[in-house]
């Protein structure tokens, strides 16, 4: 298929937007991804942040009794606190010296403000460069003076007797938060490109395997046109030929101008033969086309098909007999025309490829599902390499045999079609040599025919 230019262009785009699509989808999902993330993690931190803040405040709230002055026992909840303007040191705390409280994990701080929104005290992992002006929103995100991210909130402080006494705001670095996210940016950011080449290359492949079937149909398209040129090309060569020499000559007496009138009626024959072959495969490969069902009788068919080529089989110096190993009509729903054909086409090729001496047999037969008609003889035999091809459109097995005796090389892919139309199977067995079995199985059951009729629809042909 590669070799084929229009194939390889064809199928290149197709990957291409098959990849380029997927592309779209994994970069809206890996957005999509991202975000989701994000959005959980937000969540997370402000109820983390909120749960931290309002346990300061209720246990700070409890101990304040004056405005403007911190209790002494606040160092208890607050270690590390220092009011603004006192020389405070910001000490190495140990873990264990302060595991009951939340500021001891290092991405808190605490900034308390008197009522007139002054910064009075400040506690924990207090960052560098904050501005120390109070903003009464609930919720803010700011930045320091190295460009990092810090998340707040802020709460109203009252004395024991409910009097105001400020405001506390409790807040906590971005830093983890914002290096998980950019780990989740830089696995996305790797894990597209990979994908992408994965897509890459499982688009060729599934483009590939997509138009396999494309490219087969294509190639019979090609095989079946140069065949049927092939076949058109020699009957109206030799047609021609045998004009042109006629017009050459001075003058025709009756016999010469029978002669040729004899070619070219056999030539117009063939090419008729040929042409009516053509569009019944054409009508049986449309299975869109309403076909006449009737009940026929499978006894019948074979008797007459018997009857009617016993002088071919004589000429040909061929035994043709019929065995019949049933006592009761076979019949079966179908169309008698095309089971004519099918089962004329088997006993041409039976008689055509048997030498003299040799016999053909036709045996009709049923079981509890098919009727069963069988063509034997004792021809030639087919190879085994050839059973893959015998019912290919214009294939011969002996091609000059078959061009002497007049085939076009079409009965056996009608025979394949009309069995198919009837939902049947078309088999064969052959030993080189010895000759063929071609057997074909027909169901009884009229639902069988078609999937969805009823066999009520039928009751009336019985």
């Amino acid at each position: 298929m590669n070799q084929n230019k229009l194939f390889r262009l064809t199928r290149l785009r197709l990957a291409s937007w098959y990849a380029l699509v997927m592309a779209l989808i994994l970069g809206l999902c890996g957005f999509g991804v991202y975000q989701a993330i994000s959005h959980a993690h937000w969540v997370t931190l402000d109820r983390e942040l909120e749960s931290v803040a309002g346990t300061l405040h209720d246990s700070i709230e409890l101990k304040l009794q004056q405005p403007g002055r911190l209790e002494p026992i606040l160092k208890q909840l607050l270690p590390n606190i220092c009011v603004v303007g006192d020389k405070c040191i910001q000490e190495q705390l140990t873990f264990k010296r302060h595991t009951e409280s939340a500021i001891s994990q290092g991405y808190y701080y605490v900034r308390i403000f008197d009522n007139s929104g002054r910064l009075f005290a400040i506690a924990g992992s207090y960052p560098k460069g904050l501005s120390p002006l109070f903003n009464k929103k609930l919720w803010q995100t700011l930045k320091d003076d190295k460009g990092n991210l810090y998340h707040q909130i802020s709460f109203v402080l009252h004395t024991q007797d409910n009097r105001d006494w400020g405001y506390i705001q409790v807040g906590r670095s971005l830093e983890d938060f914002s290096n998980y996210l950019n780990a989740v940016k830089l696995i996305l950011a790797l894990g597209l490109p990979t994908a992408m080449g994965l897509v890459g290359v499982a688009s060729w492949w599934l483009a590939g395997l997509a138009m396999q079937p494309i490219y087969q149909s294509y190639k019979q398209i090609q095989q079946f046109t140069a065949d049927v040129a092939h076949e058109l090309r020699t009957p109206l060569a030799a047609t021609r030929a045998t004009v042109e020499s006629a017009l050459m000559m001075p003058q025709l007496d009756e016999t010469e101008a029978r002669d040729i009138l004899q070619t070219v009626e056999r030539q117009n024959l063939r090419l008729t033969t040929l042409v009516a072959d053509l569009l019944l495969l054409s009508r049986l490969d449309r299975q869109s086309m309403p076909v006449r069902h009737e009940l026929c009788c499978l006894n019948e068919i074979v008797s007459d098909l018997i009857e009617e080529f016993a002088a071919m089989a004589s000429k040909a110096k061929v035994s043709l007999a019929s065995l019949i190993r049933v006592h009761q009509p076979v019949n079966i729903v179908g169309n008698s025309e095309q089971l004519y054909r099918l089962i004329f086409n088997l006993i041409v090729n039976a008689i055509q490829y048997t030498p003299v001496g040799g016999e053909v047999i036709v045996v009709l037969d049923r079981n509890d599902q098919n009727a069963v008609i069988s063509v034997q003889d004792t021809g030639i035999g087919i190879p085994q390499q050839e059973f893959s091809r015998i019912f290919d459109r214009f294939y011969r097995v002996n091609s000059d045999r078959s061009r002497s005796t007049g085939g076009s090389g079409l009965g056996l892919a009608i025979a394949q079609a009309i069995v198919q139309t009837h939902y049947g199977s078309l088999t064969v067995q052959s030993e080189l040599g010895k000759g063929s079995t071609f057997t074909v199985r027909l169901p009884l059951d009229v639902t069988a025919l078609n999937g969805v009729r009823s066999i009520h629809q039928f009751k009336g042909l019985y």
